[in-house]
């Protein structure tokens, strides 16, 4: 299956869970950067391989943030999946919670893996998306 088909099927589920953005970072429960392959959800969504990087999928856009030992790899990868690369660390390139900012509005849904999203990035996304609910009891990629 394509990305494109994954992110479409993906946009469904967020869809059928009323969730307006969904989030997949590439850390396991444990916080670990290299993970079993159950984890790998932002990889097999993606297409993208290098250990370190988060997707966003709104119903109209998909983002992923990677640094810089990755960029030309993630430039290949990504390349025709419809995910835009976001260089962290390049300048105009928004973070994370900026980004949810500007697609979300308040009674919103954030959809995520609960045990996988920091809580430092959750409160985050909580400080610059007043408003929006977030949702990590439903794993939407685990379905």
């Amino acid at each position: 299956m394509q990305t494109k088909e994954k992110l479409k099927r993906l946009r469904d589920a967020m869809a059928a869970h009323n969730m307006a953005a969904y989030l997949v970072v590439s850390e396991d429960d444990h916080g670990s950067e290299y993970v079993g392959d159950h984890f790998k959800a932002r990889e097999y969504l993606s297409g993208f391989t290098g250990s370190a990087g988060t997707l966003v999928v709104t119903p109209t856009q998909a983002a992923l943030w990677t640094d810089g030992r990755y960029f030309l790899q993630a430039e290949a990868q990504l390349r025709d999946s419809g995910i835009t690369l976001m260089k962290i660390g390049e300048e105009g390139v928004p973070t994370i919670p900026a980004y949810l900012h500007d697609c979300l509005q308040a009674g919103d849904a954030l959809g995520f893996d609960g045990t996988t999203l920091t809580p430092t990035l959750a409160r985050a996304i909580s400080e610059a998306c007043p408003g929006v609910s977030l949702y990590g009891d439903r794993d939407l990629l685990d379905d």
